[in-house]
């Protein structure tokens, strides 16, 4: 399950972005290039931030 403030990437293109909200199975998100959307939690998963 999706957070507020976490970082997310959507698997069909690779585009990054920080979850805003959640309702149900759909997670609201703004997106890098300064885009809102609402998408299917299925489409996205959490980025891995790289370790040192």
């Amino acid at each position: 399950m999706f957070n507020a403030g976490d970082h997310v990437v959507f698997v069909l293109d690779g585009a990054v972005g920080v979850v805003l909200n959640v309702d149900g199975g759909r997670v609201q998100v703004l997106w890098e290039d300064h885009f809102v959307s609402w998408e299917k939690a299925e489409l996205l998963r959490l980025l891995e931030e790289k370790q040192a």
